[in-house]
């Protein structure tokens, strides 16, 4: 494979490549930032996780018949995280323990997972944790992109906006993670910063940029056209300096803007497993009550009784058909379309995980003719027709 041939833009695939156990422990609602688009809607210094709440999640875990997965992700989440770090590390130390005494296969096949806000990135504490746990750690700082961009949303609670604190963070970040990614999520105000967002945040040394569209019914009349603008743009951009044969970007992707072929769920709500600070069990954070906006809070266990299997059942029988609309199943670029089943239910008309919440449509459908564009354009400059090729692998 020539030079011209290497193709790193369009990435697959994770850690298990999503065959482990995902789970999501609430270790605090309380963090620093008063991001607008945040989906903690009460943040707060109350809900702290107890250290006894996560040992019988533990146990139940390392414990129940029905949780048969070769590995597992320890998903450590807020609020912000890191403020309870001593606890996470307690956590993560009793894990251990109960797996190796157990001889489960977790003991040596766990992953521990954070997306931080990267404030306390630095304090000697998470440093500690970082060096305890290095082989079995992967960590994102949120960085929104551009100072103006990142500002526009990752606040302060008194308005400031906090990325030259955040930034302080991401050169020691990078240096301990190089091959890192951070997400970065796009709503109406920050459509025209997109471009330089990406370029920016590849020029920090993060070479991963993993982006999506918020799915609420937050998008205003326009919105797509500008979405798609900023996309060829940075399509363009890409294309002229070789950027695809360094960086990735999940904005272009080979795999998306095609028909269904396959009639399956896009959403692991269900599949998943989040804890929150009262030991009640939900099938992902975003049917939590402060994820919610209309709805209560949707309990399908607790660490007591575990998972209540007649309450996870409706989340295993969900695919495509089952809760899209006529059009989205007839779509002729249907694929790579997201949905989130917490959104889904939120704003549903009735308490149903049934009904397929379609704001993100008109979003999805700009990205998909940008992506056309952007394949079509590099195809033309490799001489492969990269849409259809079978033998142009990525390398990611």
């Amino acid at each position: 494979m020539t030079q011209d041939s290497v193709i790193k833009i369009d990435k697959a695939g994770s850690w298990e490549e999503g065959r482990a156990k995902n789970i999501t422990f609430v270790v605090t609602e309380d963090c620093q930032l008063a991001c607008r688009y945040c989906y903690l809607t009460g943040k707060n210094k109350k809900g702290k996780m107890n250290f006894e709440t996560a040992k019988k999640t533990i146990d139940y875990l390392l414990t129940d018949k029905n949780i048969n997965e070769d590995s597992v992700v320890l998903d450590f989440i807020g609020g912000e995280p890191l403020i309870e770090v001593g606890l996470i590390d307690r956590i993560c130390d009793y894990f251990k323990l109960r797996s190796y005494e157990l001889n489960h296969p977790w003991f040596d096949s766990y992953r521990i997972s954070f997306s931080t806000n990267g404030l306390l990135y630095s304090d000697s504490r998470v440093q500690e944790f970082i060096r305890k746990n290095r082989l079995h750690l992967s960590i994102q700082i949120t960085i929104d992109g551009t100072k103006i961009k990142h500002n526009i949303q990752r606040i302060y609670p008194d308005g400031r906006g906090s990325y030259d604190n955040v930034l302080k963070n991401v050169k020691l970040w990078v240096s301990q993670f190089p091959e890192t990614s951070t997400k970065v999520t796009v709503s109406s105000d920050d459509i025209p910063y997109i471009k330089e967002s990406v370029l920016h945040i590849w020029k920090l040394g993060i070479k991963d940029v993993s982006i999506n569209a918020v799915f609420e019914d937050a998008w205003k009349p326009g919105d797509d056209e500008r979405f798609e603008e900023q996309l060829v743009s940075l399509a363009d951009e890409i294309i002229e300096n070789k950027l695809y044969e360094k960086y990735t970007c999940s904005f272009f992707s080979r795999t998306i803007g095609k028909p269904y072929s396959q009639n399956v769920n896009w959403c692991g709500a269900g599949k998943m497993l989040a804890v929150d600070h009262n030991g009640d069990f939900y099938p992902c954070i975003r049917f939590i009550d402060f994820s919610l906006q209309n709805r209560k809070g949707l309990v399908i266990g607790n660490t007591a009784d575990g998972v209540d299997i007649n309450r996870l059942r409706p989340f295993l029988t969900l695919d495509m058909v089952s809760q899209s609309p006529e059009e989205c199943i007839d779509c002729d670029v249907a694929s790579g379309c997201a949905w989130c089943q917490g959104t889904n239910y939120d704003f549903a008309e009735t308490g149903t995980i049934y009904q397929r919440a379609t704001y993100i449509c008109r979003m999805h459908k700009a990205r998909v003719r940008a992506n056309n564009y952007f394949w079509n354009k590099l195809g033309r400059r490799l001489g492969k027709d990269l849409r259809e090729s079978k033998d142009m692998s990525c390398q990611c």
